[in-house]
């Protein structure tokens, strides 16, 4: 098992529902230092594990493990953390109760301080849904969040990404296979048809007109939708993708007994030196969205990834995107506090 395991215990979640004996799944990179001051957390995103987070972690990368303790905590609901596949019953499958991002930072930040004595995270960063638990860690907890920097994410889920997730989600709701929940055998049409739907939204059109699936070896646009999108899906457990998109789909930092709602005090409330990047191809995760959210926090810079990748600009498939991530993320780390 190349992963560890954090014991929560019985928790009380943001629904007031109970998840018993829940626990978080997590991997560390380099080693934590004398006075505990070389942190980094890099949370997962949708439909990721903490292996799929170790394209930006390396030697002479920002995120260089012979400096930095990295600690990638496992999003509930993605088969390693707590999640529909791996509870007994009658909290498995379609029965797990709805976790929230905020549930999910309040886990890591128990991770951190009861496991580790933590008090201060030098960094935290992520992409897609990574990067709203990034705002969730710097919105909490002002006081020990110094840095971040989110990319190809937002600070809540928008109405227009609500909806694209609702689309997501109905292909495999829809489809007879799918059996509420229940099912003996993966939902296979099901989830190959979510890929096909994912795939018109994780690129942009430039990247599809440029045929560009080709440098990442699938001759031709069918083989890239069978082999790269449908593949992709066809490895992760319904029900926990059906998790992890509810969570998705309510991700907003101020929802939430600190903010209350109040999305603009939530994104001032936040103290640390933060640089968003959003793609400026992404779909979904729009620029414009990430651009209202980077003026309302107070130390923000908002540096756009100047690509046509869409989405996966952050997913560390495209060698100058994932140089201009890291090197925006050296320049942070640069930053005296």
């Amino acid at each position: 098992m190349d992963f560890k395991i954090f014991q929560l215990g019985n928790v009380t979640l943001q629904s007031g529902e109970v998840l018993p004996n829940a626990f978080l799944a997590y991997q560390t990179y380099g080693k934590l230092n004398a006075d505990k001051t070389n942190v980094i957390v890099y949370p997962t995103a949708f439909g990721d594990q903490h292996y799929q987070n170790e394209w930006l972690i390396g030697p002479e990368m920002a995120l260089d493990p012979n400096k930095y303790f990295i600690i990638v905590p496992n999003l509930l609901g993605n088969g390693l953390s707590s999640s529909p596949s791996n509870t007994p019953a009658p909290y498995d499958k379609s029965r797990f109760p709805k976790v929230t991002i905020f549930d999910n930072i309040s886990f890591q930040h128990r991770l951190i301080t009861e496991k580790f004595g933590i008090t201060k995270i030098a960094l935290v960063t992520g992409w897609s849904l990574g990067a709203v638990q990034t705002f969730q860690w710097a919105a909490n907890y002002p006081d020990m969040v110094e840095r971040i920097a989110p990319f190809c994410g937002t600070a809540k889920t928008w109405p227009h990404t609500q909806v694209f997730l609702e689309g997501v989600k109905a292909p495999l709701v829809s489809n007879p296979t799918w059996e509420k929940g229940e099912y003996q055998n993966q939902p296979e049409a099901g989830m190959r048809a979510i890929g096909r739907v994912y795939a018109g939204w994780g690129f942009s059109q430039a990247f599809y007109r440029e045929e560009l699936y080709r440098k990442l070896g699938f001759p031709t646009l069918e083989e890239f939708l069978t082999d790269f999108w449908e593949n992709n899906f066809l490895g992760i457990d319904a029900n926990n993708l059906l998790a992890m998109l509810w969570t998705g789909q309510h991700a907003d930092i101020s929802a939430n007994n600190l903010y209350n709602g109040d999305f603009e005090k939530a994104l001032q409330s936040i103290r640390a030196k933060a640089v968003v990047m959003p793609g400026i191809t992404d779909l979904y995760f729009t620029p414009e969205d990430s651009k209202y959210e980077t003026e309302q926090i107070p130390n923000a810079t908002f540096r756009p990834i100047d690509s046509i990748w869409g989405h996966f600009a952050g997913r560390g498939i495209h060698d100058e995107d994932t140089k201009f991530i890291d090197d925006e993320l050296k320049n942070l780390l640069a930053l005296s506090i």
